[in-house]
């Protein structure tokens, strides 16, 4: 059956678009007037990050050996490869904080307290409101946020940025008083609200923020634990992980996200162990994989997982990025750097999803 505009029915048009790089996208908007209508429509939107959001990918923000002011972003996908793009847009000196559906969340190296949320495939940034907190004078312990979180919300266009951390005073130790700023989108503006809390976080733990259900999710340093800030009522609470998973010197415990469920990975001896939180009220924990690190044995101390699938795990080592096929069970190394100046990749390495959200 045809449609109005030509051979194909709208439908099929529309999932071969939906299934384009960003970048392309944009491109066929000029192609004609009914394109440009189609790609407009908000169902379009809908139905390519519906899409996007099934084929998780790695970001790693990667400094320029003969710049230090310089830095770019190499997005790595099982599917089409490595692409580089760049940050320049924004017009200032960043640093990647946090990634969620498609948006980053950037500070700026040289102004702290100052803060942008971006989507780099669109090009499109907004430099958020200057809270009224003073960071330097109040969090602990270099006048950063402990944890930067960034929770975007698909289907309502809108989004949320946090930043927490302990309150330090002057001349005094610091506290167990939590300060935690939530920026709304859609009201453009933060709110504040104090709780007690004592976790401690690792650099990978702030690093691997999860949302889901509403809620930013947080790795703690003893791994007995996450901590989870619901965003509709600015409430923390605590999740346990599954009973089976310890943590200690020969040990390691990351969190990340499984086709919209809370996971973690556990990495000891010569295995990975994948579980995935099959019911989030319960808080039921299921083994999905558990994986034999032999081949890779010597890489083993130094891996980290970052982001993953039904079908595939992203790993990040000093200088690469492996993926690891879960049907195959074969590896495959995707990136790496070749100059020694470079901090290793893990340290900077996100889980990143392509989407056309906006962050206006």
């Amino acid at each position: 059956m045809n449609s109005p505009y030509g051979v194909f029915p709208d439908e099929v048009i529309l999932q071969i678009l939906a299934r384009l790089p960003v970048k392309s996208v944009f491109k066929t908007k000029v192609v004609c007037k009914v394109w440009y209508k189609l790609i407009s429509d908000k169902y379009f939107t809908n139905l390519y990050n519906e899409l996007s959001v099934k084929n998780p990918m790695v970001l790693v923000q990667v400094s320029e050996p003969s710049s230090e002011s310089r830095s770019s972003l190499i997005c790595i996908d099982n599917l089409k490869g490595v692409s580089e793009f760049s940050l320049d847009f924004v017009k200032d000196r960043v640093k990647v904080r946090a990634c969620c559906n498609g948006l980053l969340c950037l500070s700026s190296i040289p102004d702290k307290g100052v803060y942008y949320v971006c989507n780099p495939l669109t090009r499109e940034y907004k430099l958020l409101p200057r809270s009224r907190e003073r960071p330097i004078t109040r969090f602990h312990p270099d006048g950063e946020a402990s944890l930067v979180g960034l929770g975007c919300d698909l289907m309502k266009q809108k989004y949320n940025v946090v930043l927490a951390g302990y309150h330090r005073s002057f001349g005094h130790r610091p506290e167990r008083t939590f300060i935690c700023m939530v920026y709304d989108s859609e009201l453009n503006k933060w709110r504040k609200f104090v709780s007690l809390q004592d976790d401690q976080f690792t650099h990978m733990n702030k690093n691997q923020v999860v949302f889901i259900n509403g809620g930013l999710h947080w790795l703690t340093d003893s791994c007995s634990c996450m901590l989870v800030l619901d965003l509709a009522t600015d409430v923390w609470r605590k999740i346990q992980l599954p009973h089976e998973i310890s943590c200690g010197v020969r040990s390691r415990v990351y969190l990340l996200e499984l086709d919209g469920r809370l996971s973690v990975i556990q990495i000891y001896e010569a295995w990975m162990v994948i579980w995935v939180m099959e019911d989030y009220e319960k808080e039921e924990w299921r083994m999905v994989d558990k994986v034999s690190l032999r081949c890779i044995r010597g890489m083993v101390p130094g891996i980290f997982p970052i982001s993953q699938n039904d079908n595939y795990v992203y790993l990040a080592t000093h200088k690469q990025v492996l993926v690891y096929q879960r049907n195959s069970r074969v590896w495959k190394e995707m990136f790496s750097v070749k100059d020694s100046s470079t901090l290793p990749l893990w340290f900077s390495a996100h889980a990143f999803r392509s989407t056309l959200f906006s962050c206006h």
